[in-house]
């Protein structure tokens, strides 16, 4: 869940961090107002959840309460797609990363390739104390030293405590701006926290005025996106969790962990179009299959669903059967023409199949892997629109 740039700073703030003056506005007359009251020259910054705001002239500089309001209006219909500090999460090593360049930008991946002495990366650990040692040596490592090290390393400091008070899956800092007297202030931030960390920070979002249905990546949610969530937590029972909309033509009920990421990989290298991800499993009950099934079905474009998992012990294959034969019905489509594959081996596979079969759905057990299923749906919705 990704927070935007004046929600990071407030979380920064409760950290002590150095922050210029800064207001949201949300209409011209308030960009003016917020001009004066922070005094000129001001610079005006799109709140969106994607990078790239400069390079998409999404970014003004004003020297007049005026030209405030006048970029105000320049700015709003602007579509943004997609010295630095950051801490992140490195999935290989299963360890938070610290990376700190000063250089910055807004391309560190470039620093990374064209000056990758201008960048540093520090592993830590989560079970040792964190120090301030650890940022210490991380911009040292760049070359800064002196009173610079010592006035940054602080800073650094509390953005490696914020990433890990809050479950965050990013902490960045970009830029660190250095003043005339020598002092660094925080001039961008950018945070991702763990979806499932919101119910243990719900004072936190609830502080920063976030809501509980606010499904946020690096765009807001959609319409789809938000029903999906709501099919989730309208039952206890299970998951149908992290719906994601794409614009494509195959369905997708998937589950077991990584597995639905291997799964919808698979199905994109067979040259198939995934119309949305989303992770089934934990023994659903059967309406909430039922509801999950009908909200991919009803979905614009979609013209099959595949529903494939890895080999299941704490799920029911009849159960997720029944909920997804019942919700094709509930939609008006006959779950033999719209159902594509159905793969998900284990518990009471047996019932599942019997179900499967007395509705003339093509399925297969775990003799078959994800991949060759995956690939089976690409060519059957293919054949189908022949």
């Amino acid at each position: 869940m990704r927070f935007y740039e004046y929600e990071s700073k407030a979380l920064f703030a409760k950290h002590r961090m150095p922050l210029p003056k800064s207001r949201l506005a949300h209409s011209a007359a308030e960009a003016r107002a917020a001009a004066e009251m922070i005094g000129l020259p001001v610079v005006l910054k799109s709140q969106v959840l994607s990078g790239g705001r400069m390079k998409a002239g999404a970014v003004k500089f004003a020297d007049t309460a005026a030209e405030a309001a006048k970029h105000f209006d320049t700015i709003l219909p602007i579509k943004v797609n997609g010295q630095e500090a950051s801490v992140t999460w490195d999935g290989r090593r299963k360890l938070p990363v610290l990376l700190f360049s000063d250089m910055g930008g807004i391309d560190i991946e470039e620093v990374a390739h064209k000056h990758p002495d201008h960048l540093s990366k520090t592993h830590f650990s989560t079970l040792l104390p964190l120090t301030p040692r650890i940022a210490k040596e991380a911009i040292a490592a760049t070359g800064v030293g002196g009173n610079a090290l010592t006035r940054l390393t602080p800073i650094v400091f509390e953005l490696m405590q914020v990433f890990l008070d809050f479950d965050l899956t990013l902490a960045e800092i970009n830029p660190l701006a250095r003043l005339e007297d020598g002092r660094f202030v925080v001039l961008d931030g950018h945070v991702d926290m763990e979806a499932e960390a919101r119910g243990r920070h719900a004072k936190l979002l609830e502080e920063l005025g976030i809501g509980e249905d606010e499904t946020r990546q690096a765009r807001p949610p959609t319409a789809f996106e938000i029903a999906g969530r709501k099919v989730n937590e309208a039952d206890h029972r299970g998951v149908a969790g992290n719906v994601v909309e794409f614009d494509g033509d195959l369905g997708l009920v998937i589950g077991a962990g990584g597995g639905s990421l291997t799964l919808f990989d698979a199905v994109r290298k067979h040259g198939g179009r995934p119309a949305n991800y989303c992770e089934i499993g934990g023994n659903p009950s059967v309406s909430k299959a039922c509801e999950l099934t009908k909200l991919i079905l009803a979905k614009p474009g979609v013209k099959k669903i595949a529903v494939m998992m890895n080999v299941v012990s704490n799920t029911r294959v009849d159960i997720v059967a029944r909920g997804v034969v019942k919700g094709c019905i509930e939609a008006g489509r006959k779950p033999s023409e719209a159902i594509a594959i159905f793969r998900i081996p284990g518990a009471w596979e047996g019932e599942g199949f019997k179900i499967l079969t007395k509705y003339g759905v093509e399925y297969c057990d775990r003799k078959v892997s994800m991949y060759e299923a995956a690939g089976r749906a690409v060519a059957k919705l293919a054949k189908a629109g022949a």
